[in-house]
């Protein structure tokens, strides 16, 4: 179980090592590309991975069995809606743009993509919680099909958070070690689930739809506002379509 949690923060690093291969900054479309990839891929994971399960579960409520998800997704979004705030992060889709706070520009990028992170550990967590503890509507294969989607949209993440500050001079060995920093918040938010679950497992519905709100949140606040950013492009869009279709297609095939 402990490689499965390890799984997502390897794709952050391997896409922050992306720094090694590049003289410069990645290209504008590259980077719509990349972002509509992920936004793909965590939409299918929110919707076949955690929100299936959660209305799995609460079945045996007929059809009031929207109410409990309902109100975890609610609260996800809400939960990263406060962090969104409250924390001084830089919006991806304002990368070009100065900072906004007294915080270095680099801290603000490393914060924006840590924020992204969060929930995505929280799931897999969750995940791995309930197929631990015998949940019905989770499987092994469902937890390591999460972690993998989850991986390979962190791929272009990590990227996306070491390449920008490549461009601005920032020498290679700490842009990736800012990449890989960004993303260390996911097995620890991944542990800390898994050790509390003993008292959560009751509330598995409302943390499964909790953790699809919040990536959700992460989707429509941050990643779609930066595929269309500038010029008209539908590249973006492209890619969202094959990560949804990549993410589904490993939830479906190995869940």
């Amino acid at each position: 179980m402990f490689q499965i949690i390890l799984i997502p923060f390897l794709g952050t690093a391997l896409g922050a090592a992306t720094v090694f291969f590049f003289k410069k900054a990645i290209g504008e479309k590259m980077q719509r590309a990349l972002t509509g990839f992920a936004s793909g891929v965590m939409v299918a994971a929110s919707f076949f991975s955690l929100l299936l399960p959660a209305l799995d579960q609460t079945a045996d409520m007929g059809k009031m069995g929207f109410v409990p998800v309902s109100i975890g997704f609610g609260i996800g979004m809400l939960f990263l809606l406060v962090l969104d705030v409250v924390t001084p992060h830089m919006h991806l889709d304002k990368l070009e743009e100065g900072p906004r706070s007294g915080l270095k520009r680099t801290t603000k990028l490393v914060l924006a993509v840590t924020l992204h992170n969060i929930p995505e550990g929280m799931a897999v967590g969750i995940v791995c919680a309930g197929w631990m503890y015998g949940n019905s509507a989770i499987t092994y294969a469902g937890a390591l099909a999460l972690a993998l989607g989850i991986a390979i949209q962190n791929f272009p993440e990590g990227a996306i958070v070491s390449m920008p500050l490549l461009g601005e001079g920032v020498p290679k060995g700490k842009t990736f070690l800012y990449g890989v920093l960004s993303g260390i918040v996911e097995p620890i938010g991944a542990i800390l689930v898994i050790v509390a679950s003993g008292v959560l497992i009751p509330m598995m519905p409302y943390l499964l739809s909790f953790a699809a709100g919040a990536m959700i949140y992460v989707v429509v606040e941050e990643l779609i506002p930066e595929m269309s950013e500038g010029e008209h492009s539908n590249i973006g869009t492209v890619c969202f379509a094959a990560g949804f279709i990549l993410m589904m297609a490993l939830d479906v095939g190995l869940g």
